[in-house]
């Protein structure tokens, strides 16, 4: 590790210890990483990384889903600290949707190199994320929430329509069916760190996205300084252009110039 990359990660420890904003990491050339941690977003599950993590395999990158329970941010946290345990190197943690605000808290471990969001949240250190978003105009999967006893799932319509737009129609199907509930105070909880303050990050904004506003995507991308992608996708981008995807987070390993 460079000694520009160590000064910049002990001053975001220290800042963040003192309650002072740091700014964002510094672009830097990625450490090249041996493992690779994926965290999976709202109204999904694991298998939503399935079309990526054969082509990080095949670079020979040691590749972890994290089953997110999706029960509230402390149990998706400490489920990604458990898996994060288990790695015996240098990783990436990467994230899809709401999964970027669990890596934003978990991402401060010495264990990971780099940071790579998905056409995700990456909130501040006790930020609102969900004033934040109000910011900008809603996607209309939004309305297609549906809320049973504390717990949200998408409407059939609104998942095929807007969340899986660009899906091969039958892929989209079998995603809607296995789409894991999410709790509905899961997006207000706010973190305590922001580890894109002190890791190179990089974003892959979906052009497309009726999710997430594209437009809070890149301010989000250009507040952490992160190299940027921009995918002619949907929000699910990691199942329409795997091959994108997973060549981002390939680069975020040092496995790509």
């Amino acid at each position: 590790m460079s000694i520009l990359r160590t000064l910049t990660i002990v001053a975001g420890v220290l800042a963040g210890s003192l309650g002072v904003q740091a700014a964002p990491a510094l672009a830097a050339s990625p450490v090249k990483a041996k493992n690779v941690v994926l965290v999976h977003g709202a109204w999904a599950d694991g298998s939503s990384w399935a079309q990526v993590i054969p082509k990080l395999q095949a670079a020979g990158l040691h590749v972890t889903a994290v089953q997110n329970p999706l029960t509230s941010l402390a149990d998706s946290v400490a489920e990604t600290r458990r898996v994060l345990a288990q790695q015996d190197g240098p990783t990436v943690l990467v994230a899809h949707s709401w999964g970027g605000t669990v890596i934003s808290e978990v991402g401060t471990d010495p264990k990971v190199t780099g940071l790579v969001y998905v056409a995700a949240r990456a909130p501040d250190a006790g930020e609102d994320f969900v004033a934040l978003s109000r910011k900008f105009p809603a996607g209309p999967a939004r309305a297609g929430v549906q809320e049973h006893d504390g717990f949200t799932k998408l409407s059939e319509d609104a998942f095929l329509k807007y969340f899986a737009n660009g899906v091969d129609p039958t892929t989209a199907k079998v995603l809607y069916a296995v789409q894991w509930p999410t709790a509905a105070s899961i997006f207000a909880g706010r973190t305590t760190a922001a580890a894109w303050r002190s890791k190179p990050s990089w974003y892959a904004v979906s052009k497309q996205d009726y999710t997430i506003n594209p437009d809070l995507e890149r301010f989000l991308a250009k507040r952490m300084n992160a190299t940027t992608v921009e995918l002619d996708a949907g929000h699910l981008s990691l199942v329409s252009q795997p091959d994108k995807v997973a060549d981002l987070i390939l680069a975020a390993a040092g496995q790509r110039e």
